[in-house]
C-alpha cells in the first residue's frame, strides 16, 4: 500500500473513462441536441470546467465514446476469425458479439440518437457512418465473399447483403429501447437473431450444398420451379453489379 500512487492520481488517470461513461448516459436520456457539458459534469461530480479540460465540445466527447467503445467491436470480430471455421459460423458469431457488446448494452442508444439528428447534425452522421456502420459492412461483405469464394454461398450482391444482415440488428436495439417498454413487451434478443440468421444462411447456401441434404434441396427445387412475381424477382437478384 504504500506504493500505491495517491488516490487523486488514480481518479486523474479514470476520469475520461468516466465523463465517457457519464456522456452516453446524458446523450441516452437528452439526445445529441438536448444534451448540455454542464449536465455531463453535473453525473460525473466534477465542474464544467473539468469537462473541457479532456472534451472542447460535446461533439468530441461523443465522438470519443464512439471511438473508444464502439468502433474496437469490429476489430475485435476480425481478430476472431479462423480459417478452420464456415462462413456461415463466421457471420453468426459477429452478429451475436455485435449484439452483446453493443445492442444490448447502453451503446446502443447511439443509433437512435444518430438516426433521430443526423438531418440537424450531418457531421455527426457521416462520422458514425465512417466509424461504425461502414467498417461493419465492409467485414460482413468480406465474410460473404469468403462464402462464395469457398463454394458455400451462392453468388449475391454482397454490397446490398452486408446492409441486409445489419438492419434487423438495428430494428431490434430500437424496439428494445422504445416499443418494449411503452407496450409492456419482452421480445426475445436471441430468438429474434437466431430466427434472422436462419432465413439468411439458408438462403445464402449454395445449391450445390442444399443438394445434398434432400429438404433443402427439395425447398429450393420448389421455389425455382414455382417463382413467380416478387419471387421470381427475388431469384432474378442473385447477383447485381454495383452501380
Amino acid at each position: 500500500m504504500a506504493n500505491a500512487p495517491p488516490r487523486w492520481t488514480r481518479r486523474k488517470d479514470a476520469r475520461p473513462q468516466e465523463l465517457l461513461t457519464s456522456a452516453l448516459c446524458v446523450f441516452s436520456e437528452k439526445g445529441y441536441s438536448g444534451a448540455r457539458l454542464e449536465d455531463v459534469a453535473k453525473n460525473a461530480g466534477v465542474s464544467k470546467g473539468t469537462v473541457y479540460l479532456y472534451y472542447p465540445n460535446k461533439e468530441e466527447l461523443l465522438k470519443a465514446v464512439v471511438i473508444e467503445h464502439v468502433s474496437p467491436i469490429v476489430d475485435e470480430a476480425r481478430h476472431q476469425q479462423d480459417d478452420d471455421k464456415s462462413s456461415s459460423t463466421l457471420i453468426r458469431e459477429a452478429l451475436h458479439l455485435w449484439w452483446k457488446r453493443y445492442g444490448s448494452t447502453e451503446l446502443s442508444s447511439l443509433t437512435k440518437i444518430v438516426m433521430s439528428e443526423a438531418n440537424a447534425f450531418p457531421e455527426l452522421g457521416r462520422f458514425f457512418h465512417e466509424t461504425v456502420i461502414a467498417p461493419w459492412w465492409a467485414y460482413l461483405e468480406s465474410l460473404l465473399q469468403r462464402g462464395i469464394q469457398r463454394g458455400e454461398f451462392a453468388d449475391i450482391d454482397v454490397e446490398y447483403a452486408a446492409k441486409v444482415l445489419c438492419a434487423p440488428l438495428v430494428t431490434l436495439g430500437l424496439w428494445k429501447r422504445t416499443l418494449d417498454t411503452c407496450c409492456n413487451m419482452d421480445t426475445n434478443p436471441m430468438r429474434y437473431i437466431e430466427a434472422h440468421l436462419q432465413m439468411v444462411l439458408n438462403g445464402l447456401t449454395c445449391p450445390k450444398q442444399k443438394q445434398q441434404n434432400p429438404a433443402q434441396g427439395a425447398s429450393l427445387a420448389s421455389d425455382e420451379l414455382g417463382a413467380s412475381g416478387e419471387s421470381a424477382s427475388v431469384l432474378a437478384l442473385r447477383k447485381h453489379p454495383k452501380s
